[in-house]
């Protein structure tokens, strides 16, 4: 993440690096844009034809510090100067928020009038300046897009000088900043820390506890307790990955290993209630992003629904990078309208189709065609052999063919076709847009197949779908 000298790329992202041709036979398939391999860019040239920098003859690649879309993540200007990739630096690799560390002045003007440069000479601005303004000046060879772009005056004189911790950056070794600030970052005692929240974040979705700062509060005791054995279990973790010479992969296993991750706080809450507080952060329990959903939908059933890709993603708590840069994990209105759209549109497209596939190469029904309905007992347990299937396809459970819930499946598919016989006449082929089109007619005498639809559409409305 910080020392990484290489980027990763696609077959894709790498034609606009302009080095396909160099790698393209180091690709499994060139047009698989979720295939990475690492790569090396050379030195870069501006459109003045002149070359940058470089000891090597290659980009100073630094994981994400020299990456272009982090620098452009987090622009600057003229009177940021970089000072807000610097904050984001500490956020991301140590762990720190130096705004929350800042004091507040409470004049400003007053302390403007009195020195020449406040941030060099009032202690008030040096206490927050002396950590930032050294780490903006790492960056002062990127311009405020985040290429690579120096500044025709020169770097600010009127900010500390580039480097970290109070440790200078010597001249000789600007062309290669990012990398001179990574290796100091990770031999710091906060990387590690900052690792594990970031697992913590990825793994849970959710961010570690912070310490709780009203004393009066009622719940102060248990979220007390609970951040401390958080942080117990971070640290532990963080000790591990750094023992393991910074291998992220013993990071990750620790933390699926570990009580926050395999606790199921709920449960416990229920037995015991007082402890609510302290226990609400404990276990797995998030709705799945816009781009999980789709993955899960197309590991299904072969194909991805592609709303939540596209006019559905940030209402469904997802990012555009541009203005929405924060997930939305909290259900919303809108969120429950998607889900409910969702669950009709893929069962809508898939249940015919499968049908229409030889058994052998279906993906929901391979035990089980059209014609058979509920009635005799070979047929039910037909019937509930396939919903058995189903509740494992879907939801992930493995449930016995006389499970309360497959039964109430069962229940739910023989309503359905009651209630159509009910009707005393209905269509005998699939809805329009579910299959009932000349070019694809799906003939449905028995009406299973939107009976089937609906036994779909109950299961992709579950938790155990829609959650993780």
């Amino acid at each position: 993440m910080a020392t990484a000298d290489y980027i990763m790329v696609t077959p894709y992202t790498a034609r606009g690096y302009g080095i396909f041709e160099e790698i393209k036979a180091e690709f499994k398939n060139t047009d698989d844009s979720f295939e990475y391999i690492p790569a090396k860019l050379k030195a870069l040239k501006g459109r003045d034809g002149k070359t940058q920098e470089s000891a090597t003859g290659l980009y100073p690649h630094a994981g994400f510090l020299s990456m272009f879309h982090y620098l452009r993540r987090y622009p600057s200007t003229e009177t940021n100067r970089n000072r807000l990739r610097a904050r984001m630096f500490y956020q991301h690799f140590l762990g720190i928020d130096v705004m929350q560390q800042a004091p507040r002045v409470t004049d400003a003007s007053a302390v403007a009038a009195k020195y020449k440069v406040p941030t060099m000479e009032a202690s008030d601005c040096v206490v927050c300046h002396k950590t930032i303004d050294p780490v903006a000046g790492v960056f002062q060879d990127f311009n405020f897009e985040g290429a690579i772009g120096p500044r025709k005056s020169g770097w600010y004189q009127d900010m500390f000088q580039a480097g970290f911790e109070g440790e200078d950056m010597p001249a000789s070794n600007r062309w290669q900043a990012p990398q001179w600030l990574a290796e100091r970052a990770v031999k710091d005692p906060r990387f590690p820390i900052a690792m594990v929240e970031h697992v913590y974040y990825i793994l849970h979705g959710r961010k570690v506890l912070q310490l709780p700062e009203d004393i009066d509060d009622p719940l102060f005791g248990g979220k007390r307790r609970a951040l401390l054995a958080q942080r117990t279990m971070i640290e532990d973790i963080a000790q591990r990955f750094t023992e393991s010479k910074l291998n992220l992969k013993v990071a990750i296993k620790a933390m699926i290993g570990s009580e926050f991750y395999q606790a199921d706080g709920l449960a416990t809450v229920v037995e015991h209630p007082q402890r609510k507080a302290e226990m609400d952060d404990l276990g797995l329990v998030r709705l799945l992003s816009p781009e999980q959903l789709e993955r899960k939908i197309a590991a299904i059933f072969g194909k991805r629904w592609g709303r939540l890709n596209d006019a559905f993603q940030v209402l469904y708590g997802g990012i555009d990078s541009i203005t929405v840069t924060e997930r939305n994990a909290d259900p919303s209105g809108a969120m429950g309208a998607i889900q409910r759209i969702m669950a009709n549109d893929v069962p809508c497209y898939h249940v015919a189709r499968d049908f229409r596939l030889e058994p052998a190469k279906r993906l929901l029904f391979p035990q089980i065609d059209p014609d058979v309905v509920p009635g005799e007992e070979a047929s039910n347990q037909k019937i509930r052999q396939a919903l058995v299937l189903l509740h494992q396809r879907l939801l992930g459970h493995d449930r016995a063919p006389d499970h309360p819930e497959i039964e109430r499946t069962f229940q739910l598919f023989s309503g359905i076709l009651t209630d159509a016989k009910a009707q005393g006449r209905f269509e005998p082929r699939e809805t329009y847009f579910c299959g009932g089109r000349e070019e694809f007619r799906a003939d449905d005498p028995h009406y299973t197949l939107r009976a089937w639809r609906g036994v779909l559409t109950y299961l992709l409305r579950q938790h155990d779908f829609l959650y993780e």
